[in-house]
């Protein structure tokens, strides 16, 4: 082996880990980038001492494995930190990556719903189908308002927030299939036509926007969110790229796990606008304006800061020294 070489090769690597060692303060990616320059280095020192045993390097690189080592320990023992940085850095990095898809799918989405409402509404003979005129008149007049203040608010954020998650859920797990996935959006956005068609025909139509747009504009953004990394999770093993369909899916599958876990605490968000706002005595401009913001709020979040941290090179995926899979590049 040519030590020479080898040492102009990979030194600006060694340097650069010599500097993050005596930082002080290493953000989530510089935390990430000292574990995987921590195992080049490892992997370096291992060849030296097997084919160039020079002592001087060797211990060289030996301390500063050993001072990596120890920042290493510091820099992963704050739970509350990598709570901080998910959501600062890898949950917004990951919507601001995925944007196409979910955007995409939150189109289609709203097409699909407003080429049900419209046939709907102008084929009033189909709505024999639906239902009974008798069940039609009570959804239209009685139940779709009660539905929103039948429970007390607390036990209707929670059953609202879990049957979101079930459904974003079904979207993502289903993803793997892609149809799956298509089916449960399907269904959703169907029915959603149907139903806004239903009661403007009958003369609702303040009444059936003043309840949804509260909740309805972040809730079926974060349902389009899950559905559009479901889809991607499918395309990852139809056209893994120059990756194996195995590591390709792998990839994917982490980074689908930001939007599953990111998406629990915002879909709460949406539970607790949903019972303590949608039916609240607020006007109905005050309430629909509460119900913008969060929406607003929430695609800042993705596509704007998210793409301030994407810029930063985080790709959403977990830190290397977090992964099975992963392959030491050596030299």
């Amino acid at each position: 082996m040519d030590l020479d070489a080898f040492v102009s090769a990979n030194e600006p690597l060694w340097r650069e880990l010599d500097l993050l060692t005596r930082n002080p303060r290493l953000s989530a990616s510089q935390a990430e980038r000292i574990v995987d320059l921590y195992q080049r280095t490892s992997t370096h020192l291992s060849i030296l001492r097997s084919q160039s045993p020079d002592p001087t390097l060797i211990m060289a690189l030996s301390s500063l494995l050993a001072r990596a080592r120890r920042r290493t320990g510091r820099a992963h023992t704050s739970s509350i930190r990598s709570f901080t940085s998910f959501f600062t850095e890898r949950f917004p990095a990951t919507l601001y990556r995925l944007r196409w898809w979910w955007l995409t799918t939150m189109v289609a989405s709203y097409l699909v719903a407003i080429v049900f409402a419209l046939w709907t509404y102008f084929h009033p003979e189909i709505h024999d189908l639906i239902g009974v005129p008798e069940a039609v008149e009570k959804l239209v007049e009685h139940d779709f308002e009660a539905y929103y203040s039948e429970y007390a608010a607390s036990h209707f954020a929670l059953y609202v927030w879990t049957n979101n998650a079930w459904v974003s859920a079904l979207c993502v797990a289903m993803g793997i299939t892609g149809i799956g996935t298509v089916a449960v959006l399907f269904s959703n956005v169907a029915n959603l036509g149907i139903i806004a068609a239903l009661m403007i025909y009958h003369g609702r139509a303040g009444l059936f926007f003043g309840l949804i747009a509260p909740h309805g504009l972040l809730e079926l953004t974060c349902v389009f969110v899950a559905g559009g990394a479901g889809l991607a999770l499918f395309w990852s093993w139809v056209a893994p790229g120059n990756r194996t369909r195995t590591d390709a899916l792998s990839h994917q599958g982490r980074i689908t796990m930001n939007v599953v876990i990111g998406l629990v605490f915002v879909l709460a968000i949406c539970g607790i606008i949903e019972a303590f706002v949608t039916p609240s005595g607020l006007p109905t401009a005050a309430r629909v304006g509460i119900g913008v913001t969060a929406w607003l709020a929430f695609m800042w979040y993705a596509l704007v800061f998210g793409r301030k941290v994407s810029r930063r090179g985080i790709t959403g995926d977990i830190e290397a020294w977090r992964r099975s899979e992963e392959v030491v590049a050596v030299g």
